[in-house]
């Protein structure tokens, strides 16, 4: 195929002229390429649930020591990063304990050394760094706007016990008007393991631990206790595990499933937790014989 040559000019001294387009081209641009992301990712090997810092870490971390995994972020915020685009209440510097230092510099990220913790200028400085590097990867692929509406459970292959073996998604202007029209049906991403870090409670934060209960895969929530910050990072970081089968929990979710404490505006554990989810999901990864996205052995 020839791509035809325009007549396009930079220029801005009142000259600036761009290639023709037509507003079909853009529609089907973005469709085609879209749809042909969610038919692809409709089986995916990880998918996190949540682009917050420790959902974002993980992603990164994975994608970095497995450049043969299709990872799916699902965030039901238009906006991902969660509560890192900001320090404590509004204010902009990022604090993070030592030694997840290590994790900043491995970023290329700029900070000023208080001796046991640092400080990033602007928590948006991590955030849109810790984004952009993570989206570079050919195999990470974020949808935002996308609600995670319920877990796929599975009786497991081997066993009685019950295997988180997906997600179930819908836009997330839809999830939020279930109550407003009639069945808007979701859809499903199938997955061998699911990283979720969705946050402590709130309006959608905790769902996979809140819908472990509703499931009878968890008998009550721990829920968050106050904030201890030498307590709440190792209880963070030291508790990321696989929390049922498929089925990994990172960052301040754990709070609210364990009833650790919360830590407040320092975001040493949400590198940790992220970077330690990681490894999980290689663990489960590697130790499983999977066909077409389901854990079969």
């Amino acid at each position: 195929m020839t791509r035809q040559k325009h007549d396009v000019v930079e220029d801005y001294d009142g000259s600036y002229k761009f290639a023709p387009i037509t507003e079909a081209e853009v529609s089907r641009a973005m469709i085609k390429r879209y749809m042909t992301t969610m038919y692809e990712r409709a089986i995916s090997d990880v998918v996190i649930v949540g682009a917050g810092s420790a959902g974002l870490t993980c992603a990164y971390t994975l994608a970095s020591l497995r450049p043969d995994l299709k990872i799916t972020i699902i965030e039901a915020n238009v906006a991902p990063g969660g509560g890192a685009w900001l320090g404590g209440q509004l204010m902009t510097p990022m604090v993070i304990r030592k030694p997840a230092d290590r994790f900043v510099r491995e970023l290329g990220i700029e900070y000023e050394d208080e001796g046991h913790f640092i400080v990033i200028k602007h928590a948006a400085l991590f955030t849109s760094t810790l984004l952009s590097k993570t989206l570079a990867f050919p195999n990470v692929v974020l949808m935002n706007a996308t609600a995670v509406e319920d877990l796929i459970i599975h009786p497991d292959a081997k066993s009685q016990n019950q295997r988180v073996g997906g997600v179930v998604t819908n836009w997330t202007l839809v999830a939020l008007n279930h109550d407003t029209q009639s069945c808007m049906d979701p859809n499903t991403i199938t997955a061998p393991v699911i990283v979720s870090a969705t946050g402590h409670d709130g309006p959608m934060g905790a769902f996979s631990a809140k819908r472990m209960v509703s499931a009878g895969l968890l008998k009550e929530l721990g829920n968050m206790r106050g904030l201890d910050m030498n307590r709440a990072e190792p209880a963070i970081v030291n508790g990321t595990r696989e929390v049922a089968p498929g089925l990994v929990m990172t960052g301040m979710e754990l709070s609210e499933h364990d009833g650790s404490n919360r830590m407040g505006p320092t975001f040493g554990a949400m590198i940790g937790s992220g970077i330690k989810a990681a490894h999980e999901a290689i663990r489960i990864w590697d130790s499983s014989e999977i066909v077409a996205g389901r854990i079969v052995a």
